[in-house]
């Protein structure tokens, strides 16, 4: 495992601590910013950067993944740089000396992005669409595997499962929300396993969240396939007496989870079907 993967592991240890859950921290409180990876801080990967980290904040804003492949994009990314407010670098390698001839025109860097939130709302209006402001639930994801090697529930609290959680917190950071998952203890209480999840009403997940320090569940199963060369991946949610479902075949877990945060936000945000 790399030293990245090792301190965000450490840190999703640090923040379940006490509660046997991975959460993030209060999901408006850096709305209206975005980041992106950028090689060096010359004006061209500056730029490119600021078309990604615009695609960011539209998104973590309207909670609305559709906006992205509006017909209106591709002229506001061109300049997406005169919608930023304030911009500032980090160096990925601070700390490590430079051993090149090229110096840190070539070290990697974190390009941060923020908006002024007048800004971000006019260009979501010209778009349609308009912030989700209103205080984003905490889901608790109850997530089934099953490969070759037999089926699971996965458990905040075990080491196993470590990339799996990694990954989740990490694809819940874009659309900023606030995810939690069950400790062993409490799937082992109540005798959840992988069959018991896929049978399990809405009512009974979500008494499962509340009792994880979630406000509901967010339900799916991940299910290896040989034919389609991935996992299968199905998701369900809960809003307003109507259940939403949505998923994908033949895809990484990584993806599986970005498709699951991103099709969580859309519908939480009250823009329909993922």
């Amino acid at each position: 495992m790399t030293i990245g993967r090792r301190l965000m592991f450490a840190l999703l240890m640090l923040m379940g601590a006490g509660l046997g859950s991975l959460a993030l921290a209060d999901p408006l409180s850096d709305l209206y910013q975005a980041k992106a990876i950028v090689t060096g801080t010359g004006e061209t990967n500056r730029e490119l950067g600021f078309r990604k980290c615009l695609d960011d904040v539209l998104l973590r804003v309207s909670g609305d993944q559709r906006l992205l492949s509006r017909r209106e994009m591709p002229a506001l990314r061109d300049r997406a740089g005169s919608f930023v407010a304030e911009f500032r670098y980090r160096d990925r390698l601070e700390g490590r000396p430079v051993r090149d001839e090229q110096g840190t025109h070539d070290r990697p860097h974190d390009l941060t992005c923020l908006y002024k939130p007048e800004t971000v709302d006019a260009v979501l209006k010209s778009l349609g669409s308009r912030p989700w402001l209103d205080k984003r639930p905490k889901l608790v994801v109850l997530l089934g595997v099953k490969n070759a090697k037999g089926s699971y529930v996965l458990a905040s609290d075990e080491a196993s499962g470590r990339y799996m959680q990694e990954s989740l917190l990490a694809a819940a950071q874009l659309p900023s929300l606030s995810i939690a998952i069950p400790p062993r203890a409490l799937l082992a209480r109540d005798k959840f396993d992988f069959n018991a999840l896929q049978g399990a009403g809405i009512k009974d997940l979500d008494t499962i969240a509340i009792t994880a320090d979630g406000d509901q569940a967010l339900a799916g199963s991940l299910t290896w396939s040989d034919k389609d060369l991935g996992w299968v991946a199905e998701w369900r949610l809960a809003v307003k007496g109507k259940v939403w479902r949505w998923g994908a075949r033949g895809i990484s877990f990584d993806d599986a989870f970005r498709l699951a945060m991103r099709g969580a936000a859309q519908i939480l945000s009250g823009n329909g079907q993922p």
